[in-house]
């Protein structure tokens, strides 16, 4: 099968290595010129679970690809989604299917813009990265990988894809339910990321401090309150359970949002405890953790000099 991988950071070359390893056709595409030319004239260095390999991959621009593809993959940061989009166009074919793993809540409605809602497949998961130097990367984790068609009745074509993604070993589970799947990672993402972020700490020592159940509750009842008016319910006490237990899975890892400030990037805040605040007020709910959070991130982004 031929897969492009549209925004070829950590976690998406850590997809794109084990498609590629087993059997399919696969293409990265970044905008990162010192990453891609190492990965053209050095492969792809890339530790997986701690086992190093180096492989030959090709990679370019999007705009260089000249390839149509089965189906795409996208890994770029959320407020990039869109631009990506819009450079990848002339390679998705009619029945092109576009995968999105990205955090972040509202993505679905940005994807329906450049394709078909049946062509739109959904989905979360839980493997971990982080880049160590261009072309140098590693992988960590067990998935799943949990995904569904926006359009439930396109089920056979997620199938496929949940089949893809198991084959390479990356542990692909169709959902029932990918709308539920979205907000409980967006619970992950609101308080594993932004509260590593703002305390520097990896997830082990936040989820050691002595005010994690504090800050859990307040966060976690924040985004439940806004998804129940989306018809999906989360339950606060089984969310935080899942987010500890997640916690002893993934031990001593800097999540992404504390990776991007540590690189001087903008972060994702805005669509996760931001949109919360946001959509919120505009329903008349009140949201003021996730609100602190967002302008404490936001805050941190300009001392440390990241332009929009």
């Amino acid at each position: 099968m031929k897969v492009a991988i549209a925004g070829s950071g950590a976690l998406g070359c850590g997809f794109g290595y084990l498609l590629q390893k087993n059997g399919n056709a696969v293409t990265l595409m970044d905008y990162w010129e010192d990453h891609i030319q190492s990965i053209r004239e050095n492969g792809l260095t890339i530790s997986i679970n701690g086992e190093v390999d180096n492989a030959k991959m090709t990679i370019g621009k999007p705009e260089e690809i000249e390839d149509k593809f089965d189906v795409i993959f996208v890994f770029t940061k959320s407020m990039g989604l869109r631009s990506m989009m819009e450079a990848i166009k002339h390679t998705i074919k009619e029945d092109t299917q576009i995968v999105c793993l990205l955090n972040g809540l509202g993505h679905a409605q940005t994807l329906s813009e450049y394709v078909s809602q049946k062509n739109i497949i959904m989905g979360t998961t839980v493997w971990t990265a982080g880049i160590d130097a261009p072309g140098v990367t590693h992988f960590m984790g067990q998935g799943p990988v949990e995904l569904q068609n926006a359009d439930p009745s396109q089920e056979e074509a997620a199938r496929k894809v949940e089949a893809l993604l198991s084959e390479a070993g990356l542990n692909g589970v169709y959902s029932e339910d990918v709308h539920f799947t979205i907000w409980r990672k967006a619970c992950v993402n609101g308080t594993m990321n932004a509260l590593c972020a703002l305390l520097d700490g990896t997830i082990k020592e936040v989820f050691e401090s002595s005010q994690i159940d504090f800050l859990l509750n307040h966060i976690v009842s924040e985004f439940a309150q806004l998804a129940r008016t989306e018809g999906v319910e989360l339950d606060v006490e089984e969310t935080i359970a899942y987010l500890k237990a997640l916690a002893l899975k993934v031990g001593s890892h800097y999540p992404s949002m504390h990776q991007d400030l540590a690189n001087r990037r903008l972060t994702e805040i805005d669509f996760l405890n931001g949109t919360v605040a946001r959509e919120s007020e505009a329903k008349g709910l009140e949201a003021p953790y996730c609100q602190m959070i967002t302008q404490l991130i936001h805050a941190k982004e300009d001392v440390l000099g990241i332009s929009k």
